[in-house]
């Protein structure tokens, strides 16, 4: 597309630059989002239609502003490829007595009609024979510095035999004790450690006493798939509890002991011989990014050439797997996602068509990532096979719902990733007047994390939560308009400073959290959404899931949780760890603020599916 002109000033005034420069006509910011959220593009679900229809639309606009396919390229769109999918095409499970004799299992829970053995999403797909190892929750915790320490395998010998093992971890610990035990209980860590003791497989048991009792454990799959170099599948509580019978044994009776979590409760050699044969079909899928640029209006000997603007375009279709917060009325239902993260692609969009016409010595990269709500793949793919350098990228900005600006007031999170950050942006904002509320944090679940991780300075706008987040009233009329064109206003300032500013961004390193939650996330249901916008003492939320244990405890949207579980949360990761000490249908104590009184509620966390 041509440009009528080019305009140049000094680096101070940007703002007023910018408006006298506007591009001739501006982006239609409701137009992108009106069409991404439509119906017609089924959610924008990664490898879908909806996402190649999305990237064809966005390949059109990128054109309007005119950005060119990068240096090197030929085409705006750049394919990863993922695990879309996993089924188990028919794993089966035989057992033999120490005679050799087979074992007849017994009948499925729901008559035959369930499959009583399933493979983890994890597992070779391979078939092995070898003994039975019952070795209780195989957990492994090093010494830590109370002197606490936990091994299911001490006293076992598991070299070419299969661990059979419970899943979760001791329902009845208490403490510190408790969330050392759930940290290390997810089933892909179980797996790595019953490897490295020299088992060839393992079998997974939900115990009657534990959240889904009975269940088989889900075949989910992470879309970075790699197997954890042994045979791995689940059996059902019926299946499970013959096993443990096998050797004299009741398995409720064997869990209750173990959920006491005394580390001196040993496992136990079983007198069968299983043949598990584990048959897995990985569906591949192809994801595509839709990248372009404006080239550099004057040449200049530049360190770091590139800035980096981006957004992810995808969604989650009609509501992928347990991502979704559909309500019972909505599921299956179309989910546009307009703010989540149609917004943030529209003002992408509105400050490459403001820097259009802006001189830069810096080319500005536009990109539109897929997969993000898959696990941030698209940018991923980016920094693992960028298509330039990234040492050449002086800064990321990335924008990721930015459509629900309320009380004038913007985050801007990862600060802390370059020195000149805060005050760079509180400069330039001065002309445009948001209220800006600042996060270090560059950790964030949103594709800045993938461009920290590779060393670039990144920032990256939020207007915060909400009641519609992953559901199917996320719609293009509830988006505000003026306040994404105020964070374009900014966004396109700090942007032009950048293009001309000869030295880049330095990087700075922020320290990671060493606390990590544990596995209570993937087996606890609260129903709370936290607000990551604000760095405040405790954990803020943006609001509560209708009908989910916090509503129904009368936590509210804005409370600050300060402490659960009679422990004090300060930040997301001390939530995380508390939530390590609850357990499924007993009370739990929460203690709130709100409008600066603190109120103490009683929470019942359910179990997640």
């Amino acid at each position: 597309m041509m440009r009528a002109r080019t305009c140049t000033g000094p680096l101070i005034g940007l703002f007023a630059l910018l408006v006298a420069c506007g591009p001739p006509p501006p982006h239609d910011t409701r137009m992108v989002v009106e069409t991404l959220a439509s119906d017609d593009y089924e959610g924008r679900l990664t490898g879908s239609t909806g996402e190649q229809m999305a990237a064809h639309y966005l390949i059109g606009q990128l054109q309007s502003v005119g950005a060119d396919p990068l240096p090197g390229h030929d085409a705006y769109r750049h394919e990863f490829t993922f695990t879309a999918g996993i089924e188990d095409t028919g794993t089966i499970i035989a057992l033999s007595d120490a005679d050799g004799a087979p074992v007849e299992l017994p009948a499925a829970p729901s008559g035959g009609e369930a499959p009583s053995v399933r493979g983890l999403a994890f597992s070779e797909t391979a078939a092995v024979e070898a003994p039975l190892v019952f070795a209780g929750y195989g957990l492994s915790v090093p010494e830590t510095a109370d002197g606490f320490s936990y091994d299911s395998y001490a006293t076992l010998d598991v070299e070419g035999k299969i661990a059979v093992v419970l899943r979760y971890f001791p329902e009845e610990s208490e403490g510190d004790v408790r969330g050392e035990l759930s940290r290390v209980a997810g089933l892909r860590n179980k797996a790595f450690v019953a490897r490295e003791r020299g088992a060839v497989g393992l079998i997974v048991v939900t115990g009657p006493t534990s959240p889904n009792a009975g269940e088989l454990a889900p075949l989910t799959f992470d879309n970075a798939m790699g197997d954890a170099g042994l045979v791995a599948a689940t059996v059902d509580g019926v299946l499970g509890a013959a096993i443990v019978q096998s050797a004299g044994r009741e398995l409720a009776e064997v869990q209750a002991e173990l959920d006491s979590a005394n580390p001196h409760i040993a496992g136990f050699d079983l007198p069968l011989t299983a043949s598990l044969d584990v048959r897995l079909e990985r569906q591949p899928g192809a994801g595509h990014n839709v990248i372009g640029w404006l080239p550099p209006t004057r040449t200049a000997e530049i360190d770091k050439p590139y800035i980096l603007l981006g957004a992810h375009y995808d969604h989650l279709g009609h509501g992928r797997g347990g991502d979704s917060l559909a309500r019972s009325d909505e599921v299956g239902q179309v989910h546009n996602g307009a703010d989540d993260n149609a917004s943030g692609v529209a003002a992408v969009l509105g400050v490459g068509d403001r820097l259009a016409d802006v001189e830069r010595e810096r080319g500005v990269i536009l990109a539109f990532w897929s997969g993000e709500e898959l696990g941030l793949l698209g940018s991923d793919d980016f920094v693992e096979r960028p298509p330039v350098p990234t040492e050449e990228i002086a800064a990321y900005i990335n924008f990721d719902m930015v459509g629900r600006l309320r009380e004038n007031t913007v985050n801007v999170q990862a600060v802390g990733s370059s020195s000149i950050w805060t005050g760079l942006v509180e400069e330039l904002n001065e002309p445009v007047g948001l209220t800006l509320s600042f996060v270090s944090d560059p950790y964030l679940p949103t594709d800045v994390r993938s461009l920290n991780d590779a060393d670039v300075p990144s920032l990256n706008f939020f207007t915060g939560s909400h009641e519609e987040y992953h559901r199917p009233t996320d719609d293009a009329d509830t988006i505000n308009y003026e306040g994404i064109a105020k964070i374009v206003d900014l966004a396109a300032a700090v942007t032009a400073s950048l293009a001309l500013r000869p030295e880049p961004p330095d990087f700075v390193e922020v320290e990671r959290e060493e606390q990590q939650g544990g596995t209570a996330m993937m087996r606890i249901y609260t129903g709370t959404i936290p607000d990551y916008t604000q760095e405040t003492e405790g954990l803020a939320l943006s609001g509560v899931v209708a009908g989910g244990p916090a509503a129904e405890a009368g936590i509210e949207g804005g409370d600050v949780i300060v402490s659960l579980a009679g422990r004090e949360v300060g930040d997301i990761y001390d939530y995380m760890f508390a939530l390590d000490l609850l357990r499924v249908g007993q009370p739990a104590e929460v203690i709130v603020v709100r409008d600066g009184e603190r109120i103490t509620v009683e929470l019942i966390p359910r179990a997640r599916e």
